[in-house]
């Protein structure tokens, strides 16, 4: 399987969830690559309705930043009497949250909406980060092709925080709670 092999910027980096809960629970119990991916096997739009095929998903669009991705570092810092220096020793990683700038499209974010509904409800879905230097034919994982590299991970979506502007498009801050370990990273097949 082949990565991201050169220098580039991730112009069409994405980010997706599972909204189906037998996905979920399927990859809550065995995270295996293969059952991270078949959460990913076919796009709805935020205002349709799931169906009981399975596999899905959901894309948060308008992205206008995303933050850093992945484990954080599980090093701690302990100061010792006498030296100029503090050492570092390994300890336990918080688990982060991702605070995620979007462009508000109201219509993706209603109460009646895919997303709209995920939001504060105490549910865990499956969430899919993908590093994009070009555009995909889809964003189904086994149409992505393989110059891509994808993180998956069990969250829960926590807040919706609406920003109006003046002079700006309106913003909103989504924010996701990290509820597993950071499994990938895996390519398209």
């Amino acid at each position: 399987m082949a990565h991201i092999n050169s220098i580039g910027a991730g112009m069409f980096s994405d980010l997706s969830v599972c909204l189906d809960a037998a996905d979920v629970a399927a990859v809550v119990n065995n995270p295996s690559e293969a059952l991270l991916k078949a959460c990913f096997a076919s796009e709805l739009e935020p205002t349709e309705i799931m169906t009981a095929a399975g596999g899905e998903f959901v894309r948060i669009k308008d992205v206008r930043e995303f933050p850093a991705m992945g484990t954080p570092p599980n090093v701690v810092n302990v100061p010792v009497y006498g030296q100029s220096t503090s050492q570092q020793i390994q300890g336990q990683a918080d688990a982060p949250s991702i605070e995620l700038q979007v462009n508000y499209v109201p219509a993706d974010w209603d109460s009646v909406s895919l997303l709209g509904k995920s939001v504060g409800d105490g549910k865990q879905y499956v969430f899919r980060f993908t590093l994009l230097n070009s555009a995909p034919a889809a964003f189904a994982a086994d149409a992505m092709g393989t110059q891509n590299t994808s993180y998956y991970w069990v969250g829960k979506i926590e807040a919706l925080q609406v920003s109006p502007q003046l002079t700006d498009a309106n913003t909103a801050t989504v924010t996701i709670t990290v509820q597993s370990d950071f499994y990938g990273a895996f390519t398209g097949t």
